[in-house]
Formats: structure tokens, C-alpha cells, sequence
């Protein structure tokens, strides 16, 4: 269901929200091998579903007359310019060099929209504690962003 619901959040539609879901966990369940388990299940599996999506905007901004940036919500924050698929690739590097627990706390709060509540009690820290790493996570990105 949290899948379903963080899909919702980029799709906006609930049919197409249910499709990209059911396609992500074939996907899950077709690539299970590769699961590493470096990360939390929820996390992977909103990265897969993020990716489908992207795929299909792509796919079909191709066949669109709008193009692809003008679909597109045109908020500045971090988070928002996930949906840009080059900012989105950088991101994803950033993000699979970075240190633990940046990395999966970055993660759970924005692909996983999970409350800093919810990411303390995953790690049996503080509130404060997700915050603060979130935080720092933030930062550490925008700023390899900016080199």
C-alpha cells in the first residue's frame, strides 16, 4: 500500500498509479536475485517504480507535442527535481557513493515519503537523530551537485 501511495505522488492518477505499482513489483519478484539488501525492501522498490515512471514519460514525451519539462511540476526544491530524469541520474550517483546512513535515510524520506518518526523507529534513533542526518544527506548532495 506504501508503494502504491508513494507512486500516487508522481503519477497523480490512480489508474496509471496502479499499473506503474503492478509493474514495479513484477519487476521486484523478476530481479529479486539482485536485491542486495543494502537498503530497506521499500526503499528498493520505490526506486524501481520512480525509474519505470521516468521510463514512461520519456516513452511518452516522444509521442507528445509538450514536451516533457512543460508536464512537469516546476518546483525548485531538492526532492521536486527528482522528476528531472538528468538531475535524477546525477542524484542517483550522489546517492550510491554517498555513506551510510545518509544514503538510506535520504531515501526513506524522499522516494519513500516516510515521516522522521517513522525513519527513527527503522534505525531505534531519535527523531532528532533522522532529522539531523537528513539534514546532512541534503547538504552532502547539493553540494556534490554544485561541483
Amino acid at each position: 500500500m506504501k508503494v502504491f501511495s508513494y507512486v500516487m505522488t508522481l503519477t497523480r492518477d490512480q489508474n496509471d498509479a496502479m499499473e506503474i505499482t503492478q509493474e514495479t513489483f513484477y519487476r521486484a519478484i523478476s530481479t529479486e536475485k539482485t536485491f542486495k539488501g543494502e537498503s530497506e525492501s521499500f526503499t528498493w522498490l520505490c526506486a524501481i517504480a520512480k525509474n519505470y515512471f521516468i521510463d514512461e514519460k520519456r516513452r511518452q514525451s516522444r509521442f507528445d507535442d509538450v514536451p516533457l519539462d512543460e508536464q512537469q511540476d516546476t518546483k525548485k526544491s531538492l526532492e521536486k527535481s527528482l522528476m528531472d530524469s538528468d538531475t535524477s541520474i546525477r542524484i542517483h550517483r550522489i546517492l550510491h557513493d554517498m555513506d551510510e546512513p545518509y544514503k538510506e535515510v535520504f531515501q526513506l524520506r524522499v522516494f519513500g515519503e516516510l515521516s522522521f518518526k517513522e525513519i527513527s523507529s527503522i534505525f531505534g534513533k531519535t527523531e532528532t537523530w533522522a532529522r539531523v542526518t537528513y539534514h546532512r544527506a541534503r547538504i552532502m548532495i547539493k553540494e556534490r551537485m554544485e561541483e
